[in-house]
């Protein structure tokens, strides 16, 4: 099942849009979907923290970190709260941090890379709004789907 996407774009090409990035791996799952949830922030990770703390119910959390990679949106607490609260996954437009742990936790995880800097807490940042993610929209409830092949979009849940 780890090569799911292929089959996916292939049955159904006219509904899935390729998130047309090479995703990092840093969860201990690397298959993962679910409907998604978007959060849009700058070196601030306080709405990707306070969104893993509720209840994820399968969900995946879609952030846009701007591309800045010098600061982490996301490291081993912030991620151990998404796996106690249900979430399926967390993708990442920017760095993570405490590597090997993540990649002990139950969860899939792709992000653009690490950084072992930490994001300053001012409560910034947007909920649940539209992103474009190079040139891709992806908005709260949609469904992605995540395998090594990299990530899709689409509107609706997908089967085969």
């Amino acid at each position: 099942m780890d090569d799911k996407l292929p089959d996916l774009c292939d049955n159904h090409p006219e509904a899935v849009q390729w998130l047309p990035v090479q995703w990092q791996d840093y969860g201990g799952k690397r298959c993962f979907e679910g409907r998604v949830r978007t959060v849009r922030c700058h070196h601030d990770n306080s709405k990707v923290k306070a969104m893993l703390a509720t209840r994820g119910e399968g969900q995946v959390l879609v952030v846009d970190g701007s591309g800045a990679m010098d600061r982490a949106l996301l490291g081993d607490l912030i991620a151990q709260s998404a796996v106690d609260n249900g979430w399926a996954g967390v993708v990442i437009a920017g760095p993570v941090r405490d590597a090997a742990t993540l990649a002990t936790l139950p969860i899939g995880i792709k992000a653009l890379g690490v950084c072992p800097i930490k994001t300053q807490k001012r409560d910034q940042g947007e909920v649940d709004v539209a992103l474009a993610l190079e040139g891709v929209s992806v908005m709260a409830g949609h469904y992605l789907y995540a395998d090594a092949n990299g990530v899709v979009v689409c509107a609706e849940p997908l089967t085969g």
